[in-house]
């Protein structure tokens, strides 16, 4: 069984990843991908202070706990498919701090992306693209883009076009693809552990 962490990498009040989110999930578990099992992961549910910040005395068992429980859930996937918005021409701090928390979780593993903005995260997926690839992570090529513009009104209801079935069949097919060598990839590095 591959585990995918489908992981909802926006905090902000309001915001658009939740539907985004939510619609990959359906897309993907509504494939029946054989021993495939789909996970949302929502970074709002874990409160990670700032990577190398002070954290006060009185809540540093919470953070601690956080951290522990973010780096738990990131290590039990065997890839990701990561919803980002670009803020900026970029990942959003938010995901970028919680990444920073994490290195061998996520060694040798698989991520997608789903992205939405004004030139449908893009320019989110390329920097995505260097923090993953210094963390060990295999990005695949293709990704599912949602313009601000076009796939939803007013720029808060989501109504996705049609043709990006398209690409988030693609991004599914090779993310599994991945998923699966790269398991093969860990299981023999254990045993010659």
């Amino acid at each position: 069984m591959l585990k995918i962490g489908i992981v909802l990498g926006s905090v902000r009040q309001g915001r658009n990843a939740e539907a985004v989110t939510n619609w990959i999930y359906d897309f993907a578990v509504n494939r029946k991908d054989a021993g495939v099992d789909y996970e949302i992961v929502d970074l709002a549910d874990y409160n990670l202070p700032f990577l190398g910040a002070a954290v006060p005395e009185a809540q540093q068992a919470d953070a601690e706990a956080a951290i522990k429980g973010w780096s738990e859930k990131m290590a039990s996937f065997d890839g990701y498919i990561f919803v980002t918005p670009e803020y900026n021409h970029a990942v959003g701090g938010a995901l970028k701090n919680a990444l920073d928390y994490l290195n061998p979780e996520l060694n040798n593993k698989a991520a997608g992306f789903v992205g939405y903005g004004s030139l449908g995260g893009t320019r989110a997926h390329e920097n995505m693209r260097l923090i993953l690839g210094e963390l060990q992570v295999a990005d695949v090529q293709t990704a599912v883009t949602f313009s601000l513009m076009t796939d939803f009104e007013n720029m808060s209801e989501f109504k996705p076009a049609e043709y990006h079935a398209g690409n988030a069949n693609g991004m599914l097919d090779q993310v599994i693809a991945w998923s699966g060598a790269l398991k093969k990839v860990r299981e023999k590095q254990e045993v010659n552990a």
